[in-house]
């Protein structure tokens, strides 16, 4: 089967809704070199607004946290520990502060291997997974079976958001 960009309209939706859906997916990314790499995505964790703790946007808008604010489809990158630049996709409509993390792809499990694969930065913050020719998800058009467990990395977070079981984790055949 074909496979397919993912338009703005699915981006838009609650990160909840969109967290188990980018199970599956493909992510994209498009070298200057001409060369293409393509990872199905296998795990992801939604992070959703001002009322979770551990969200970024718990303690409101920064600089640091601003695309979050913005309308879903784009990228959110972060430096983590000030090692590994971490990849979000922005959901729900602007002033609106949701997001996925892209937690593993097939052939790399971890949020932190993921970037460094696809050499993706800070210079990624705000990408559009809409229009940009650099890097975006592609529905395979076929359904993928998931389970839900709780976050991973968040004890900073209120012990509710702890146990809330919002990572998506693809299951095998």
């Amino acid at each position: 089967m074909a496979n397919r960009r993912i338009d703005k309209d699915f981006y838009m939706q609650d990160c909840l809704t969109v967290a188990p859906m980018l199970i599956g997916k493909n992510i994209v990314r498009k070298f200057e070199d001409g060369s293409v790499k393509k990872y199905k995505i296998t795990e992801t964790e939604a992070y959703k607004g001002e009322n979770d703790s551990a969200c970024h946007a718990k303690c409101g808008k920064t600089k640091r946290n601003a695309p979050l604010y913005e309308s879903g489809g784009l990228a959110y990158v972060y430096l983590c520990y000030g090692i590994h630049n971490l990849l979000n996709v922005v959901t729900s409509g602007e002033g609106d502060p949701q997001a996925v993390l892209i937690r593993a792809v097939e052939g790399f499990n971890g949020p932190g291997k993921l970037t460094k694969a696809l050499l993706i930065d800070k210079n990624y913050n705000l990408e559009s997974f809409v229009d940009s020719q650099r890097i975006y998800i592609e529905d395979d058009l076929e359904k993928h079976t998931y389970r839900a467990d709780k976050r991973v990395g968040i004890d900073y977070a209120d012990e509710a958001d702890r146990n809330r079981k919002w990572r998506y984790i693809m299951l095998e055949g």
